[in-house]
């Protein structure tokens, strides 16, 4: 009997369900956009080419050092990738491009809460309205992942002013504050929504790939390292000629190589748009001017050093490519070809001269980071607000040889906020690492080498006795 009650029960919640499961049922909420699998992809791999960069910038400033500081010299891009790697993670990322104030971003992305595979809708809620993503096609992953990429190389290039004389140490602990309070401001300033500077919401400055967030802070912050560090021992009477000419080569290549990652990547998408009548499409714009500006400005370096020195050296073929390439970053995703041709002529002259006059100064920037990275970061903006046309990218604006004098007072502005945030903040974050453990390594080691004194190896097993028992 209780079976049979039991069976007719289950019956007919069966039945009753199905008769009345329609008229309790919710309507499911819309479905996010899917990302486009094809913009996915493009992201994914510009992330990958642009962190290649940092090994190829390792190369490239490993080149330049003597051999007995090659491991160092490596070690200091190779490490940005394991601490802001995962501080971008923690709370790097948030600080940057959550919505917050028009100076830095809020802590509501901390260990990328909130931030997953959604394509829009993340940024609503905050100023300006209309902006409710910042790549509407991508996961929100993509984005944030990609962005890293940029927090990573960045300081890396600082490494090349303190080169030979600065502890791994104090090193590792000023990269960490440095992402954390002058590079993540800035990005916020520039490319977050309702940033002070850029064009979502801000004063409008244009910066496409970083011209002021990566190549004017670093060059900057690079020149006040070193002048608050002091100059080597052998400076400048004895210093030595590059160790490894084919590690230069090599380290350009991978730079002009990854850089396509860095400035076509950073149209987020590889779609065509419209610009009135016309029909753009920013990531191919961006890429032919990143190749343009790169080979017009390894030709001027070459040109100038066969006129004015005799010869044209293969130091200078690189030092021109990438000269060239920080020029360009700016403008890339805003100016036609035959612009690109002059921003790299213009930007390879300019760095070739800071060098010289670096030189009369008796600055010890090591690797001429402020000459190409901070000057060329800085002729590369001010060149954008010149030959930027939204006849390539309808979401920019026209510059001064389109009628447009007032971007040229944007950009300067830009300009200067870049020069006192980064300047000030190096200088203030270096004295507290100064008054806490320190900057230099002892003389000693200085002149024994960085190598075996700050690593325990070295990089060739010449330099103290060839080949030992390990112990």
């Amino acid at each position: 009997m209780l079976k049979k009650v039991v069976t007719i029960g289950a019956i007919s919640l069966v039945i009753l369900g199905g008769l009345t499961g329609n008229a309790f049922a919710q309507t499911p909420a819309a479905s996010p956009p899917p990302a486009d699998t094809g913009d996915t992809a493009f992201m994914l791999i510009s992330a990958a080419l642009v962190l290649l960069m940092t090994p190829g910038l390792a190369f490239f400033y490993g080149g330049f050092v003597r051999s007995r500081n090659v491991l160092n010299t490596l070690m200091m891009s190779f490490v940005l990738m394991a601490i802001v790697g995962v501080t971008w993670i923690l709370w790097g990322y948030s600080l940057a491009f959550a919505p917050g104030l028009p100076f830095i971003g809020g802590l509501q992305w901390l260990g990328l809460n909130g931030v997953g595979f959604e394509t829009t809708d993340y940024l609503k809620g905050s100023n300006p309205a209309e902006i409710v993503s910042y790549a509407g096609t991508i996961p929100h992953q993509a984005f944030m992942i990609y962005q890293a990429m940029f927090a990573i190389i960045t300081p890396a290039l600082i490494s090349g002013a303190i080169a030979e004389r600065m502890s791994f140490r104090a090193y590792s602990l000023f990269v960490l504050l440095w992402s954390t309070f002058v590079y993540a401001p800035l990005a916020h300033m520039v490319w977050a929504k309702g940033g002070f500077l850029g064009l979502a919401g801000g004063l409008g400055a244009l910066d496409f790939a970083g011209g002021t967030v990566v190549h004017i802070s670093s060059g900057v912050s690079a020149l006040v390292a070193a002048i608050v560090l002091g100059p080597r021992k052998t400076h400048p009477d004895r210093l030595s000629p590059p160790h490894n000419v084919p590690f230069i080569l090599l380290g350009a290549g991978l730079l002009w190589f990854g850089w396509f990652g860095f400035n076509a990547g950073s149209a987020l998408s590889v779609g065509s748009g419209t610009s009135g009548n016309l029909v753009t499409n920013v990531a191919t714009s961006a890429f032919v001017a990143t190749n343009t500006a790169a080979a017009a400005a390894a030709l001027m370096w070459l040109i100038l050093e066969a006129a004015l020195r005799g010869k044209p050296t293969a130091v200078g073929a690189a030092t021109g490519a990438v000269a060239g390439l920080v020029g360009i970053t700016p403008a890339a995703g805003f100016v036609t070809p035959l612009s690109a041709i002059f921003i790299g002529f213009l930007t390879a002259l300019v760095c070739f001269y800071a060098i010289s006059f670096k030189h009369k100064l008796l600055v010890d920037d090591a690797l001429d980071t402020y000459p190409v990275h901070g000057v060329g970061g800085t002729v590369g903006a001010i060149l954008t607000a010149i030959f930027a046309t939204t006849q390539v990218n309808g979401g920019g604006k026209e510059g001064v040889l389109r009628g447009n004098f007032g971007e040229l007072g944007v950009e300067l502005v830009a300009i200067a906020v870049a020069y006192v945030v980064a300047a000030v903040g190096t200088w203030i974050i270096l004295k507290i690492i100064d008054a806490t453990v320190g900057l230099r390594v002892k003389e000693e080691a200085e002149l024994q080498g960085l190598d075996i004194n700050e690593h325990g190896e070295e990089g060739y097993n010449s330099e103290f006795g060839g080949d030992r028992p390990i112990q």
